[in-house]
């Protein structure tokens, strides 16, 4: 069985850090790629950045150059580094890992950015 733990979200002003960490646990080995999500209210489920198994990373137009993704495959653990929040980040932000063509979510972990 495959677990999925979010920690680091909280609320932050505008113009503030954090860093989000997401560990999975269980028989798992080889993960490819690992990636970040977020909803906020009323909205649909929005990729946010993602890192392949060889270090790739894509990320979402509006967060690029302010967020971070990266992976330490040792721990099974992928950070987002979010920098210079925006109002517009608020949202519940969702761990999600590809293995063996599976992906599996975890529980989420809310951001509120206030202005």
């Amino acid at each position: 069985q495959v677990r999925l733990v979010e920690s680091g979200g909280g609320l932050v002003q505008a113009g503030g850090s954090l860093r989000l960490s997401c560990v999975a646990s269980g028989t798992i080995f080889s993960i490819n790629a690992m990636g970040w999500y977020r909803q906020a209210p009323g909205k649909q489920r929005d990729l946010v950045a993602v890192v392949d198994s060889g270090g790739s990373t894509n990320y979402a137009d509006s967060v690029k150059g302010r967020f971070t993704i990266s992976r330490d495959n040792a721990k099974n653990t992928v950070y987002l580094q979010m920098n210079n929040l925006k109002a517009e980040d608020t949202a519940v932000y969702y761990c999600n890992i590809d293995f063996r063509y599976t992906n599996f979510w975890g529980q989420g972990t809310q951001v509120t950015v206030s202005s």
